[in-house]
C-alpha cells in the first residue's frame, strides 16, 4: 500500500503557503487532499470552507489513525530521487553570471525570459565539457543531470557537456551521416601499418603545434626519417576540402601511410574531420591513414573511416615512424644471440672432431681403408658373380631365339606352302571342271527358254511384225486406207499400202 505526500494548506490561494508535509495509508484520503508532489491543486475549494467541512467532517467520522511524518532529509532525497528520475536533459537558454570557483568548477545561470536555472561544471568535466569560454547573454544548449543540494534545499542542473545554439542540429545531421557511413561498410577498416615506411605522407597546418608535436617525435625516434608534409588549413570555412586535397595529393605512390593530424580545440575547431569529403578521401586512399585528431577523448568522423586512430599527434608518429634506438637496440642483442650461437657451434663441433679423432680407425690411413677394401673385395667378388650368370643367361635366350628364328624362316615358309599347294592342285582342277560342267548345262537350259520366248522363235513359225508411223500394229482399225507400212518376217522386211482394212468388231460381226 503506496503512501502519498498531504499538503495542508492555509490561506489558499492567497499565500499557498506549505506547513507541513505528512503521509497517510492510501484508504484514508477520504479525510484529506491527496496530489503528486508536485502538482498545483486547481480545483480546491475555499480554505475556510474546506477547513470548516473538515471540522464536520471530523465530528461525523471516526479518528483515523495517526500518519507517519517524515524529516526535511527523508523528504529532500525522495526530491532528489524524483530529479535524478528524470534522466539526462538538454536544455536551451541564455548564459547568465559564468564564473570559475578558486576550485576550478564553474557555476553560471540558465535563464530565458520566464524562469532561470542554476547550472555547475565540475572541474573534471571543464576540458572536455566546456569548449569555449563562456560569456554573458551566450545563447547555449547544455546537457546534463538535475541535481538537489540538500543543505540549502535547491537544486541545480549539472552539466556535462555545453554547445553554442546550432551545434545539435549539426550534431544530429552528423549521427545520420555515421549511420550511412556505417551502413555502406567505412567503418572498421583496418588495413596493417607498414613496419618501416620508404616515405610518411603528413597532412596538418604548418602552423599547428601539431605539426611541432610530430617532428619531435620524429627527433626523438628517428631524426631525419623521410616525411612528405603537404600542408592545409585544419578549421573553419573550406578547411575539409583543402584537407581531403592534401590527402589526395599524397596518395600518388611516393608514400606508404597517411597522417592526419591536428591539436585539440572545441568541438567547432573540429568540426571539419566531420565532413564527408574528408571521409571519402581517406576511404578512397590507397596506403594506410593514421588520425591523430585533437586530445584521447575528442572524437571525429574521420577516426571511424581511418584504419588506425591515435589519441594525439605525438601518438600518430609514434605508430608510423620506426625507433631506431629500439631497432639498434634488437640489432646489438640479435648480433650477440648470433656470436653466442656460432661459438657454441664451432664448440660443438670441436668436441665432436676430438671424438673422432680418438677413434683407432682414424689413427692411420690404413685401418681407415681396412674397411673400404675388404667391402670393395666382396663387390668385386659379388660383380664377377652377377656377370657370368648374366652372360649364361642371354646365350640361352639367343638359343632359344635361334631356334625360334629358324622355324620362322622364310624358305622354311616357302617350302611348306609349296608342298601345301602341290596337295590342293589335283583338287581344285577338279572343283574347276565340275563348276564348268554345271555352268555349261545351265546356260544350255537358259538358252533353250530363251528360244521358246524369243519373238524370232515365234517369227521363224511363220508370224511377222507389222509397223506403221505410229508403231507397232496391233488392231486393224488403227489403219486407213493408204497408210504405209513395214513388215517384219523371220528374215527380211516388205513394205506395203493399206488397201482396206478392219477392225476386231468387224470380223466378230
Amino acid at each position: 500500500m503506496g503512501l502519498f505526500a498531504v499538503w495542508e494548506i492555509k490561506g489558499w490561494p492567497q499565500t499557498g503557503s506549505v506547513r507541513r508535509f505528512r503521509w497517510i495509508p492510501r484508504p484514508r484520503v477520504d479525510t484529506v487532499w491527496v496530489m503528486s508532489l508536485f502538482d498545483l491543486p486547481n480545483d480546491l475549494p475555499s480554505p475556510r470552507r474546506g477547513g470548516q467541512e473538515s471540522a464536520r467532517g471530523s465530528a461525523s467520522n471516526p479518528t483515523p489513525k495517526e500518519t507517519q511524518v517524515i524529516g526535511v532529509a527523508e523528504l529532500t532525497g525522495q526530491i532528489s530521487g524524483r530529479l535524478s528520475g528524470m534522466g539526462r536533459l538538454s536544455v536551451e537558454g541564455e548564459v547568465g553570471a559564468p564564473k570559475r570557483a578558486g576550485s576550478g568548477h564553474v557555476y553560471f545561470t540558465l535563464k530565458d525570459s520566464k524562469a532561470s536555472l542554476a547550472c555547475a561544471i565540475w572541474r573534471s568535466r571543464v576540458v572536455t565539457g566546456l569548449r569555449f569560454p563562456l560569456e554573458e547573454g551566450q545563447q547555449v544548449v547544455v546537457h546534463g543531470k538535475l541535481d538537489v543540494y540538500a543543505p540549502r534545499g535547491s537544486y541545480s542542473l549539472i552539466v556535462e557537456r555545453v554547445e553554442r545554439r546550432g551545434m545539435g542540429e549539426l550534431l544530429a545531421n552528423l549521427e545520420r551521416l555515421k549511420q550511412d557511413l556505417h551502413q555502406r561498410g567505412w567503418f572498421g577498416r583496418s588495413r596493417p601499418l607498414p613496419v618501416r615506411p620508404r616515405c610518411i605522407g603528413l597532412v596538418s597546418s604548418r602552423d599547428a603545434d601539431a605539426l611541432r608535436d610530430f617532428l619531435r617525435t620524429r627527433s626523438l625516434r628517428w631524426a631525419g626519417y623521410p616525411v612528405r608534409f603537404v600542408h592545409s588549413r585544419v578549421q573553419g570555412n573550406g578547411a575539409a576540402q583543402e584537407i581531403a586535397h592534401a590527402i589526395a595529393r599524397l596518395d600518388d605512390g611516393q608514400v606508404d601511410v597517411i597522417c592526419v593530424v591536428r591539436g585539440g580545440g572545441s568541438l567547432e575547431d573540429l568540426w571539419a574531420f566531420n565532413e564527408l569529403p574528408v571521409a571519402q578521401a581517406v576511404w578512397n586512399c590507397s596506403v594506410p591513414v593514421v588520425s591523430g585528431i585533437g586530445h584521447e577523448s575528442d572524437t571525429t568522423l574521420i577516426d571511424h573511416v581511418a584504419d588506425h586512430r591515435a589519441h594525439t599527434p605525438t601518438n600518430a608518429g609514434e605508430s608510423v615512424i620506426p625507433d631506431r634506438g629500439a631497432l639498434l637496440e634488437r640489432l646489438e642483442r640479435a648480433g650477440a644471440h648470433m656470436e653466442t650461437a656460432i661459438q657454441r657451434h664451432l664448440a660443438g663441433r670441436e668436441t665432436t672432431l676430438e671424438r673422432l679423432a680418438s677413434r683407432p680407425s682414424l689413427a692411420s690411413a690404413l685401418g681407415f681403408l681396412h674397411g673400404p677394401l675388404e667391402a670393395l673385395s666382396q663387390l668385386d667378388s659379388r660383380l664377377k658373380r652377377a656377370a657370368i650368370a648374366h652372360v649364361q643367361e642371354a646365350e640361352k635366350r639367343l638359343e632359344r631365339s635361334a631356334t625360334g628364328l629358324q622355324r620362322q624362316s622364310p624358305a622354311a615358309r616357302l617350302s611348306a606352302l609349296e608342298a601345301r599347294l602341290k596337295a590342293q592342285a589335283p583338287r581344285l582342277s577338279r572343283a574347276i571342271e565340275s563348276t564348268l560342267g554345271r555352268r555349261e548345262a545351265q546356260l544350255q537350259e537358259l538358252d533353250r527358254c530363251l528360244a521358246a520366248i524369243s519373238p524370232l522363235g515365234v517369227l521363224e513359225r511363220g508370224y511377222s511384225i507389222v509397223q506403221s508411223t505410229k508403231g507397232v500394229v496391233r488392231d486393224g482399225s488403227e489403219l486407213t486406207r493408204d497408210d504405209a507400212i513395214e513388215i517384219t518376217f523371220a528374215r527380211g522386211k516388205a513394205a506395203a499400202r493399206i488397201e482396206t482394212s478392219s477392225g476386231a468388231e468387224d470380223e466378230n460381226q
